[in-house]
């Protein structure tokens, strides 16, 4: 019998682009048959984060992070010609007349592929992040799990 292989993905990047790049590398690798992590951590947790507010109790740095952070994948901005908002219109007009999924369908797919979707408690905490606020089937865990987890991996990457 062999041994399945594994990918872990540090997902560190808030950026549509690189948040793109980490799902579709995770859906091929489950694809083929790999277990997939990605490990979310400060600005990658915008890609876990739901669209629509949650009513939770916070403190005024937390509500200050939550006012400035983007509310769900949809909302991420891109790595490089942002044009003050006007780059991910574009960058998803031009996806969408290639037939490219976009990053909620590749979040969507993942979790259908049974990737492994990590928050990072500690940067949840340091931005005033609660579950509540992030989206369904997601894990949580520290660093130590995601060290456990790369310590035997095949394929290890960070975005």
């Amino acid at each position: 019998m062999t041994e399945r292989k594994t990918t872990n993905i540090i997902l560190f990047s808030g950026d549509y682009d690189k948040a793109m790049a980490a799902y579709i590398i995770a859906n091929g690798a489950a694809a083929y048959d790999h277990d997939v992590t990605i490990f979310h951590t400060f600005w990658g947790l915008n890609a876990l984060r739901k669209e629509e507010i949650v009513p939770v109790k916070k403190g005024l740095m937390e509500r200050m992070f939550a006012k400035i952070m983007p509310r769900g994948a949809d909302k991420m901005g891109l790595s490089n010609m942002n044009f003050l908002g006007i780059g991910p219109k574009m960058i998803k007009n031009v996806m969408k007349k290639h037939n490219a999924m976009p990053l909620p369908d590749l979040i969507s797919m993942a979790q259908e592929q049974e990737v492994n979707l990590v928050a990072c408690t500690m940067t949840m905490d340091l931005l005033g992040l609660q579950k509540e606020e992030l989206l369904e089937n997601v894990e949580y865990a520290g660093v130590a799990a995601y060290l456990a987890d790369a310590e035997n991996g095949h394929v290890n990457l960070f975005i």
